[in-house]
């Protein structure tokens, strides 16, 4: 009997239990010697093969039957222990490359024929062979160590605490409202004017009565916010904590498309079911009343990071997360060092990674300042120098271009920043794209975010319809190599850059395109959803991108986790380095087909925009 083949693993463990049976009834344990050909080229695979020990390359056919095998050919990739390969011959007929043994290496065999059965029973197991990044990376959620915590991130609001709201009609007196909201042990309630619904906390009744003055008699409904944020039934959970975050608040409204109303879901509802530091982290950014309480509070960032990680929730929530805590601590920060009376004629703009809220460890400084056109304010750029440097105190790193607000270049009047961008988009090569490329990703962030627009605006007229600027922007999306052979030529190497090799290319080419359409929002992810609901791409490109993204993400996270440094304000000197060493088998085949989505990709950018490599 043939040693037992280990099920436990991806893409076997998907199985059942009499798949399994079947597979070790069938599995062969083979050995093979150094520079002895497993699979030829032209010929059909026997089946899929899965390295127990040693390594193996894929390679350039031989071009000569008498030369000697060897397994320093042409190298297209290496494979180690816990990777397979075959699965393409197997489904394409034969081979096209040679899969040579490197050092002594013993393989288990999954003959084609058994191979073919177990897909045709098994539909997940299938699904893992189709070479969809989505498809595998779905999977391997199911299948997660921390399935309980990932059953919860993916928990809609439809399904959560939903509460019954205490509603009440237009004419209801504030005396009659608190008497209700007493009765019935409620802390806020919806009141209806005609066919809209104005939301009215315990607070707002007090503030009435005692800080307004207002009569007991007085209709309810005149004293309620009928600016209500909302979420959708079908939304996840964990957004709602992410909107809760952004927005400073403690309840939403779950509303339908058609402005049904199903209720209310409230904070303490989604932390009872998911423990979490960051509404503690945005409580004490909130109360910060100095620069000091504001930098002690931003120093729970990182472990709050870790934690979250480490129990399994998905890296774009994650980021979604982050990005609205930054955010608060850049305006918290923006409020503590600009005076207040300058605030309504300048706006804070962040950019680049942060701008687009896909930063997840603290990245470097990419912000700049837009002022109202003839503003006289003399202190401007000594205000600006100290807010770039409290930063770095905060454990933000200075900008290696310098692309900050202590730099005066980044700091314009609305129509020195139009003109700035218009310039920019004129000149096709070098410092200029860069800075357009980072500017393009801009977000307000405190201020007057009407100066950003304007100048926003006045750039999307400029450049409309102008197909020259679109094909020379998009073409810095191959500006890098997709290292498809990094496993072999690469293997001893100190690193992967992961940005430069798959997170750039993603995107800024999904950044052109979404400025060729005019879509403000500037985070990826929904620019690729936007992007697929106009009908723009299609919808297995846009999800495959995403996940290829999310998964560079996750990995570069992984590895910078690792290298993280108890003191806060200590800097990894290495952010975009991935060694490759570290990574599982798995990771390593997760990390070809991701790499794989970014090489179609760019085929894409280049038929779309009739580029040349």
């Amino acid at each position: 009997m043939p040693d037992m083949f280990n099920v436990d693993h991806l893409p076997f463990s998907v199985l059942t239990a009499d798949e399994q049976a079947v597979l070790q009834s069938h599995v062969q344990r083979l050995t093979y010697q150094p520079a002895q050909l497993l699979i030829a080229a032209g010929e059909p695979a026997p089946g899929l093969f899965i390295i127990a020990q040693g390594r193996v390359t894929e390679s350039e056919p031989q071009q000569h039957a008498q030369e000697p095998l060897s397994a320093s050919a042409t190298a297209f990739m290496h494979y180690e222990v816990g990777e397979y390969f075959g699965s393409w011959s197997v489904f394409n007929g034969q081979a096209i490359h040679d899969f040579v043994a490197i050092e002594t290496t013993v393989c288990h065999l999954i003959p084609t024929q058994t191979l073919l059965e177990l897909i045709d029973s098994n539909a997940s197991f299938a699904d893992y062979f189709q070479q969809s990044l989505t498809a595998k990376r779905e999977i391997i959620a199911q299948h997660a160590p921390n399935q309980d915590m990932a059953e919860f991130m993916l928990a809609r609001i439809a399904d959560s605490t939903v509460r019954e709201p205490l509603i009440v009609e237009e004419g209801t007196s504030i005396e009659e409202a608190t008497r209700l909201m007493r009765e019935q042990k409620a802390d806020c309630l919806l009141a209806k004017k005609g066919n809209r619904y104005g939301m009215v906390t315990g607070t707002d009744l007090l503030d009435a009565v005692i800080i307004q003055h207002l009569p007991l008699d007085t209709d309810v409904s005149q004293i309620a916010s009928y600016r209500l944020i909302r979420i959708k039934p079908d939304d996840y959970l964990f957004n709602a904590l992410i909107i809760m975050t952004q927005q400073q608040i403690e309840r939403v409204v779950v509303m339908g498309d058609n402005r049904q109303l199903f209720g209310v879901i409230e904070l303490t509802d989604v932390l009872s079911q998911f423990s979490t530091h960051s509404h503690v982290i945005g409580l004490r950014v909130e109360r910060a009343q100095t620069v000091d309480e504001l930098r002690e509070a931003s120093f729970g960032l990182a472990d709050l990071i870790k934690g979250l990680i480490s129990t399994g929730v998905k890296t774009r929530f994650v980021m979604e997360l982050l990005a609205a805590l930054n955010s608060r601590i850049l305006s918290k920060l923006f409020d503590l060092i600009v005076p207040k009376e300058v605030h309504p004629h300048v706006c804070l703009i962040v950019m680049g990674s942060e701008g687009r809220g896909e930063q997840i460890m603290k990245t470097d400084q990419d912000n700049g300042l837009i002022y109202r056109d003839g503003l006289e304010w003399p202190q401007m750029h000594e205000v600006m120098r100290k807010y770039s440097e409290t930063l770095i105190s905060f454990g933000f790193p200075p900008c290696p271009g310098n692309i900050m607000v202590s730099n005066p270049e980044w700091v314009n009047s609305t129509k020195q920043w139009a003109h700035k961008l218009t310039r920019w988009s004129q000149s096709y090569e070098g410092e200029a794209s860069m800075n357009l490329s980072i500017a393009s990703d801009g977000k307000p962030v405190a201020g007057n975010v009407a100066l950003f627009k304007v100048a926003r605006n006045i750039f999307f007229r400029r450049i409309q319809d102008n197909e020259i600027f679109f094909a020379h922007f998009a073409k810095a999306a191959l500006n890098f190599d997709t290292p498809l052979t990094f496993f072999g030529r690469l293997k001893d190497s100190v690193g992967l850059d992961i940005k430069k090799a798959g997170v750039f290319p993603i995107v800024h080419g999904v950044r052109a395109i979404a400025l060729e359409n005019k879509i403000t929002d500037t985070n990826t992810f929904r620019r690729l959803e936007i992007l697929v609901e106009r009908g723009l791409m299609h919808k297995e490109l846009g999800d495959n991108l995403a996940e290829a993204l999310s998964y560079f993400v996750q990995v570069r996270l992984q590895q910078q986790i690792a290298r993280y440094s108890a003191d806060p304000t200590e800097l990894d000197k290495m952010p975009n380095q991935v060694n490759i060493k570290l990574l599982t088998a798995l990771e390593r085949q997760l990390l070809r087909d991701a790499l794989s989505v970014v090489k179609d990709f760019k085929k894409y950018l280049v038929h779309r925009y009739h580029l040349t490599f």
